[in-house]
């Protein structure tokens, strides 16, 4: 590896030569302040936050992007250095809407964080302020642009790594904005509201459509039976919003938490991943061995259906019919359960505890109804249920750790492993390799598919029936996959994609972890890898084998794919226009 001699605040350095100045004093832990840079999403040098002083250069750089070289000679903390970067941010703060009390990133904001830093204790520009409608028509999303500091960190996410492109720059100058083509709002483009921008975001101009006031109505209600499901990726990244280091497993503490909510019963979604993967496994197998629609491609992301309706609706007949888990729990909520309960369904009120800001989306399809009632009533995503408990005074980390309720609290590790990419095939090819060989193995991990590769491939032999599989995480991803998939490039049985980088480990719901974080620390992997630390501490670890699970299609469906399991599980989904209705402004 070719290496180069630097020196930064007087200290020599040897660095790789393809780096840039700010990877070099990094790695010196010498600290540059950024605000536009994100690495490998965003490294365009626009904020000029990071500006440093190099000898010989007729002018300040901007370290994110300026590459390193033999002899050179950096200066991090220069007068002109500290000047730049103050007149900058106050810049930056002089006509930003600065109701930091009031801002959802309030305490969690890198402007905020910076100011605090470089001690800007007053400014001394007064910028004229802007005032922009809010656009807060979509289910999932909220923009407000007078929090944008245009550091098109969403722009270069949606564009660059989701390939969707519904938001980027407009106008020039101080009329410059980042807004959706011809001014429409989001809830009018196609977006498929996977929030990834608002994970991007350093600021407060994205968040998510806070639901948290109606679930408070309606533990509030005397008549409802408010139930709640957790995602399995909530569990390993709500501690972060604690305090906890990324990657904690708090299955416990977040149930006991939700019980002193007041929800009536605290379930877990992961049961209803054990039966989807009941349903899906069995539709897998009916197409391979009946000539079905090829290859069979997974439904449990409603970024990536949304993504598929518009871009690719030749593929919607691809798609599995199954609902996703937390609307599947929903029906099964509100029918089953219903039933054997004696509940009134109208008077089931459930609530999804999800990692995605999609899944607000999704809960408002009116296919999925299959009490008559939308199966969920309210998504919340991660850090909406974090807010939740720190309103309600409930000190997190002192917690003991609860147990999910009878009878739906009873998952499998298979269930658990949805939360990452590749865990829905996983978990599928533990029940499909059974169900076709007739036996039970001892070896249930399949390697092959996880990862946070963008795309995995696998040809896995189950009972002399080899199985062609791909799964892809991020939508830039997927439409790599389809369309080597469409030219004939490639061929499969089984496909598994999920919208965002990682899986739902990463979902735009997740708790929001600054650049300075982000940049360096994998938090995909991370998260990951307390999933599969969970799957492996349980005692059932495939989905067939979920007692509570078989007692459902004992009692209630019959077997997997019967008719009454494709009325209350099963669903479709609709090709959509881009820009229906568009009109030039």
């Amino acid at each position: 590896m070719s290496m180069v001699n630097i020196t930064i605040d007087g200290k020599k350095l040897q660095v790789e030569k393809d780096m840039t100045i700010l990877e070099a004093a990094r790695q010196a832990n010498i600290k540059i302040p950024t605000l536009c840079f994100l690495k490998d999403i965003n490294e365009i040098g626009a904020c000029r936050m990071c500006v440093v002083e190099i000898k010989g250069a007729r002018a300040l750089q901007a370290a994110c992007v300026y590459p390193v070289a033999e002899g050179l000679e950096i200066y991090t903390q220069s007068p002109n250095v500290r000047e730049a970067r103050k007149v900058t941010l106050e810049l930056i703060l002089s006509n930003h809407d600065k109701k930091c009390l009031t801002c959802v990133r309030n305490r969690n904001c890198e402007l905020q964080t910076l100011s605090e830093e470089l001690n800007i204790n007053e400014l001394r520009f007064e910028g004229e302020s802007t005032d922009m409608p809010l656009d807060n028509f979509s289910p999932s999303i909220v923009r407000d642009p007078n929090k944008c500091i245009l550091c098109r960190r969403c722009v270069s996410v949606c564009r660059n790594v989701q390939t969707v492109s519904v938001i980027s720059a407009a106008e020039r100058g101080f009329k410059s904005v980042i807004s959706c083509a011809f001014d429409k709002s989001l809830a009018d483009v196609p977006c498929t509201m996977c929030g990834q921008c608002i994970s991007v975001c350093p600021v407060g101009a994205l968040k998510e459509r806070d639901d948290t006031g109606r679930v408070w109505e309606a533990l509030a209600d005397p008549e409802l039976h408010v139930v709640v499901q957790t995602a399995p990726a909530v569990r390993v990244a709500i501690g972060e919003e604690f305090g906890l280091p990324i990657g904690s497993r708090v299955t416990g503490k977040m149930v006991s938490a939700l019980s002193r909510l007041g929800f009536a019963k605290v379930f877990d979604t992961d049961t209803a991943a054990d039966l989807t993967i009941m349903e899906e496994g069995t539709e897998l197998l009916n197409r391979i061995r009946n000539g079905g629609k090829l290859p069979v491609i997974t439904s449990c992301s409603p970024g990536w259906i949304k993504f598929c309706e518009h871009n690719y609706p030749e593929f919607l007949d691809n798609l599995s019919s199954c609902k996703s888990p937390h609307e599947m729990f929903g029906a099964v909520l509100k029918t089953y359960y219903a039933e054997k309960t004696g509940i009134d369904p109208a008077k089931i009120f459930v609530v999804s505890i999800m990692p995605c800001t999609a899944k607000k989306f999704e809960a408002q399809r009116p296919e999925l109804s299959a009490a008559g009632f939308a199966d969920v009533d309210v998504v919340l995503t991660t850090r909406e249920l974090a807010k939740m408990i720190k309103e309600a005074g409930i000190d997190f980390n002192s917690l003991e750790d609860g147990q999910f309720d009878d009878p739906m609290g009873e998952a499998t590790g298979a269930g658990v492993i949805f939360g990452a990419t590749g865990g829905v095939m996983e978990a599928a090819l533990r029940t499909v390799a059974e169900i076709v060989s007739g036996k039970s193995f001892d070896l249930v991990e399949y390697a092959a598919v996880r990862g946070i590769e963008g795309i995995k491939e696998a040809t896995i032999e189950i009972g002399g029936m080899k199985v062609r599989a791909a799964v892809a995480n991020g939508l830039g991803n997927a439409r790599k996959l389809l369309d080597s998939i469409k030219a004939g490039e490639a061929q499969y049985d089984f496909v598994e994609i999920m919208a965002c980088p990682g899986g739902c480990v990463n979902g735009g719901g997740q708790p929001i972890q600054p650049s300075s974080v982000r940049s360096w620390t994998d938090l995909r992997a991370e998260r990951a890898k307390a999933i599969y630390r969970e799957d492996e501490s349980l005692t059932i670890r495939k989905s067939h084998e979920n007692p509570i699970v078989q007692e459902m299609y004992e009692k209630y469906f019959g077997e997997p794919g019967s008719h009454k399991a494709h009325k209350v599980l099963h669903t479709h989904y609709v090709r959509r226009e881009n820009y229906p209705e568009m009109t030039n402004k």
